[in-house]
């Protein structure tokens, strides 16, 4: 028993003194304003979205390439989505009536990144087609702003719908 003992002790002691250890959590002040700033995508809030984004000239952003992307190409992009979708939704991944997955994690490096996935939902305004696709987006903190943004998710059903979205339309949208 006291070798049983010795050894849990030994076990706990080298266990709470691990370096490289990643926090993850998901209830924390950042994950809720991720969830926020997802509210603030769904209404067409390009205010509410800038919020917690970091400057222009200092935010990095991937948008399923390996190439970076200007916020405001971002921003034109959510504008257009709005003007050729309605009934835009983020759903839970599995399909669940639960809320999308969100967490955020601190890693030793310092670096806080919140990563989300979600099924993007929505019904084209010319074709009427429901389209559905998986998403990964991950958010990268410094100083409490969003200073890098990486997207994940394949834009082939979406792309096709915007093809028939009529140009001056997506120009208004980016414009705004």
């Amino acid at each position: 028993m006291k070798k049983l003992l010795l050894l849990l002790i030994i076990i706990t002691t080298i266990g709470c003194n691990q370096t490289g250890v990643t926090i993850v959590e998901f209830e924390d002040e950042k994950s809720n304003a991720i969830r926020g700033h997802y509210e603030h995508y769904l209404n067409n809030d390009i205010d509410g979205l800038k919020k917690l984004w970091a400057d222009d000239d200092k935010i990095v952003l991937y948008l399923g390439s390996v190439e970076q992307t200007p916020l405001s190409e971002l921003i034109g992009l959510i504008g257009v989505q709005h003007a050729a979708f309605d009934n835009i939704q983020m759903l839970n991944i599995q399909g669940a009536d639960e809320p999308i997955y969100v967490e955020t994690k601190a890693y030793e490096s310092g670096q806080t990144w919140t990563n989300t996935w979600f099924k993007w939902s929505a019904v084209g305004k010319t074709s009427g087609n429901l389209i559905e696709f998986p998403v990964h987006i991950s958010f990268r903190w410094e100083n409490g702003e969003i200073v890098e943004e990486v997207h994940l998710f394949d834009p082939t059903l979406m792309n096709q719908e915007l093809a028939l979205v009529p140009a001056q339309v997506k120009m208004m949208q980016i414009e705004n």
